[in-house]
């Protein structure tokens, strides 16, 4: 799946409400043609980092601790995602099909109920009617956590997020919650990813590399300059560093490279990083969505790029593989 992947620290701004108790939450699940194996689990409020669910015979349970809504999103072996709504002391069920993950239904709370008629009166349209459905279910139920999720899912999570609409959306989302600041300061927090629009120059920036290395925007001085976002998971993604390996190697000291890793496992990370020979630094701390340089790039997207010339300038940003690769032989002749 190319584009499996959530824009979880920006939603860590907007999914808290309060809450004075802990109290067990509880998934119970079950799923055709999914006998064995495991699920990945994680809150986008930032309370809870990555877990795993095993699946046994089909079936699985996961219960965690939590004082307040989060929303959670359970991750499948292919990085197909579903979200679930967890309240305190709420039991949610899951039943679906692993080959049909838009039909699963989710049961035990509205919020869930809602996301589930959304997902099932969506499942045959095509993109961008779900984004018209997307933006009527924003405008008709603004104080919903579904609103939230669909906002980052279907105009945040894109290659050219239109700020626009964002900002309209979310204008309807503060007024029906006046008191929850996080979401007042949403609109804050996503300019510096305008600052990485096409004909901008490039913001600064630093970071650590695997091995402890530091690296910072500065680095990016070479005639062709490109940020790859990437994970071990998504094949799309790892045939962009193939690509920009070939190329490096055949401009040498025309082009430089920064990998971003959104991998949960450093290590598997660092397999890919060995098993491809990549040379280049390669950021990854196993935060996934919330790797804090993230927020400083403007990387929303899996797979996502930018590319910067030798002045400094973006000169190009979410390409896909033959795109990226004539861009960059553009840039080198």
């Amino acid at each position: 799946m190319k584009k499996a992947c959530l824009f979880a620290y920006l939603v860590s701004l907007l999914l808290l409400s309060c809450g004075d108790s802990q109290k067990n939450f509880k998934i119970e699940g079950s799923f055709k043609g999914f006998k064995q194996g495991e699920l990945y689990v994680y809150s986008m409020d930032g309370s809870r980092r990555l877990d795993t669910i095993g699946v046994s015979r089909g079936e699985f349970v996961f219960q965690a601790s939590i004082t307040e809504p989060t929303t959670l999103v359970v991750v499948f072996p292919n990085y197909s995602e579903l979200p679930v709504f967890a309240e305190p002391g709420v039991t949610i069920k899951v039943k679906g099909d692993a080959s049909h993950l838009k039909e699963t239904e989710i049961k035990g709370s509205d919020s869930n109920k809602a996301m589930t008629d959304f997902r099932l009166k969506t499942s045959n349209m095509m993109p961008p009617d779900v984004i018209k459905e997307a933006s009527k279910f924003i405008n008709e139920q603004p104080a919903s956590p579904v609103s939230i999720y669909l906002l980052y899912k279907y105009f945040i999570q894109t290659p050219e997020p239109d700020y626009a609409k964002i900002q309209d959306l979310l204008k309807t989302i503060v007024k029906a919650q006046p008191e929850n600041q996080k979401i007042a300061k949403l609109s804050k927090q996503l300019e510096p990813y305008k600052a990485f629009a096409v004909g901008k120059r490039l913001p600064s920036f630093s970071a650590k590399g695997l091995n402890g290395e530091s690296v910072s925007s500065s680095d990016l001085n070479a005639k062709v300059n490109v940020i790859t976002l990437w994970a071990s998971w998504n094949y799309e993604s790892v045939n962009i560093q193939n690509l920009l390996a070939r190329l490096k190697k055949q401009h040498e000291g025309s082009i430089k490279v920064l990998g971003i890793s959104i991998d949960g496992s450093v290590k598997d990370c660092q397999k890919i990083v060995d098993r491809d020979s990549i040379k280049w630094s390669t950021v990854c701390d196993g935060k996934m969505w919330e790797t804090p340089v993230l927020q400083k790039v403007g990387l929303t997207y899996l797979p996502d790029n930018v590319v910067i010339d030798g002045q400094g300038k973006i000169v190009a940003r979410s390409l896909n593989y033959p795109e990226l690769n004539k861009k960059i032989e553009e840039l080198i002749e």
